[in-house]
Order: structure tokens, then sequence, then C-alpha cells
């Protein structure tokens, strides 16, 4: 293999490139130092394809991997110096990922992201999904002005109009705020609505008003060690032709410290898991009714093994059966 082409398919265009064999082995070794192979360069020389699903309201394509950005993460966006978040974002995008997740109660992380990509100039190639929540007046509704001044905030932050999708955070106040969302959609500034909640005890809430209202997206918790949304949520969703983002597929810290000290079963490479974020991230994926898994980081090299989890393929049921045992083996955290 003197050369390669190879092809980095990003969300709204392709960059190609010519990778030299030295080049590679220098990537290869590169990475194999981090415990991993570059994703874009593995997949694209190996025939690999990037694994999307299909937006059910509109049809658009959304890889299966994007990017969260509460816990480390917001951490950074926090601190002094985010510029660790800038490589994140080109690793995203670079490897064929567009998928960022936000919201305004993340701490500054909607706003230092969207610096970020403005600054990169990838505005057009991130899918940006942020949140409404305004405090209630009262314990009651939610004021209107102050939540159109907080999606005005969004808009502003991140530079682009129309933002992709905007979910009402939590479930909070869905009239008012559910019912802003529409105008905005309406006004063709918002493409895509929906409603998010990560609380098991708010499932049948949730359920409610993915049956009585129309939104195009979902989003929810779910991972190999928490898969009640599984029962309910994700099936009713696939049903109902709603858009699923995953949250927390990592279990925030739980699922890493349950396996600190524990290797990859060799089992889970015949569907490309060598690591157990692509072991979480696969096994998220392979329901059917997900359309992507963000999982929050701050390193550059863990959103290139997250986006390694895009590519290849997804275990089936058997081997999802196999994965739940595995995990439900392991210490509790």
């Amino acid at each position: 293999m003197e050369s390669a082409q190879v092809e980095l398919r990003t969300g709204r265009k392709r960059l190609k490139t010519i990778i030299t064999r030295r080049e590679y082995l220098k990537y290869s070794a590169l990475a194999g130092a981090a415990g991993m192979l570059p994703a874009s360069l593995a997949h694209a020389l190996d025939g690999g394809d990037l694994i999307t699903r299909a937006i059910p309201t509109s049809g658009e394509k959304l890889p299966i991997v994007g990017l969260g950005s509460s816990a480390t993460f917001r951490t950074v966006a926090q601190s002094d110096d985010a510029t660790a978040l800038q490589d994140v974002f080109k690793t995203l995008v670079e490897n064929g990922g567009s998928v960022f997740d936000t919201a305004p109660s993340y701490g500054a992380s909607e706003e230092v992201a969207g610096q970020i990509v403005q600054d990169l100039g990838i505005q057009e190639d991130v899918f940006w999904a942020t949140k409404v929540n305004v405090a209630p007046r009262g314990g009651g509704s939610a004021d209107p002005d102050t939540a159109r001044a907080q999606i005005e905030r969004s808009f502003e932050h991140v530079g682009k109009d129309p933002i992709d999708l905007i979910q009402v955070h939590n479930l909070a106040d869905i009239p008012t705020q559910l019912g802003i969302l529409r105008e905005y959609k309406e006004e063709g500034r918002v493409r895509y609505i929906g409603v998010t909640s990560t609380s098991r005890r708010r499932y049948e809430n949730l359920a409610k008003i993915m049956r009585e209202e129309s939104i195009d997206f979902i989003g929810v918790d779910y991972a190999v060690d928490n898969r009640e949304s599984a029962e309910m949520i994700l099936p009713l969703a696939h049903e109902l032709g709603i858009a699923v983002l995953v949250y927390i597929p990592f279990g925030r810290t739980r699922l890493w410290r349950r396996v600190r000290g524990i290797d990859v079963p060799e089992w889970a490479q015949e569907f490309g898991a060598d690591t157990f974020g692509r072991f979480f991230i696969k096994y998220a994926a392979a329901n059917p009714a997900v359309t992507s898994v963000t999982g929050a980081t701050s390193k550059p090299a863990n959103m290139l093994d997250n986006m390694g989890a895009a590519y290849g393929e997804l275990p089936d049921a058997a081997a999802l059966k196999r994965m739940e045992a595995f995990v439900d083996a392991l210490p509790s955290a």
C-alpha cells in the first residue's frame, strides 16, 4: 500500500486527501499509543461505511454518533482554557460527525461551543441541537418573553439561522414552551422541535406528550446498564416516527468506574467494539429507534474513539444480550 485515497465524510460536505503508506503508519503508531486507530483512516481504508439514521419526519440522515456538552465538556467550557474543545469539534466533523447537543443550562457550554464553530467556520457542518427551559413564574407557567429571549441568545451563540433543533428541556411547561417552538418552526427559524427527559419517573409524561403533540425529536437517557427507556419510550418513538437523541450512554462516569481494570471481551471485536467507548455507544446505537448517540467528552482522543463506533457493524440481538449479561455481571459502581 504505497498510497490510499481517504474520504473524510462530514455532515454536509466531503473532503478527500491522499495518505501515503508512511503517513498511514505514522497515524497508526500515534493512535496505537492511545489505544485506538483513527476511525476516518482505518475505516476508509478497509471499506467501512459511516452509519446514519434518517429523521422520520423528513428523511434527513444523521450520523449515529454525535457529541454532548454536559459532564466533562461543560467543566472545560467553564475553565480558563477551552482550546481542547476546538480539537474535539475538528475531530467530530473531520470523521463524519455532525450532531452536537447542548443547552443554555449547561453552564458556558453553548456559548463556548458556538464561538468555536464560528471560529472554525463549521456552523453549517454541525447539526446544532439546543434546548429551552426557563424557570416558571411562581411555580406556575414559564414567562413567554423570557423563553423567547433565551432562544434568541442561542441564535447569537451559534451564529446560524435556522437552528437545526430546539427541544423543551426536561418537559418544562410544555404548553408554553413547545408552543413557542412551533412558532419558530412555522417562521422557518427552527428546523425541528422536540422534548427531552432523563428521569424515568417522568417517562409516562414523556410518552403522553409523544402521543399527543406533533414533534420531530425526543432526547432520553439510554445505556447498557440503564435500559428502562427501551421498554416503552424507544419502541413508542419508533412507532410514532419520532427521532431519538440518546443521552448519557456512559452513565456519566458510572460505566467507566464499573469496567476499570477490565479488558474489553474479545467477542466484542466481531462488531468493532475494541474499546469500551465503542462498546457502550454501539450498544445504544443498535436500537433501531435511536437516531444519534451523544456522549459528552472534552478530549479529542475520546471523540475519535467515539466516532469509531459509527463505522462498521452494530451488534445483533444475540450480541446485545451478551453485552447486557457482561455488564450486569460487573461490580456495581
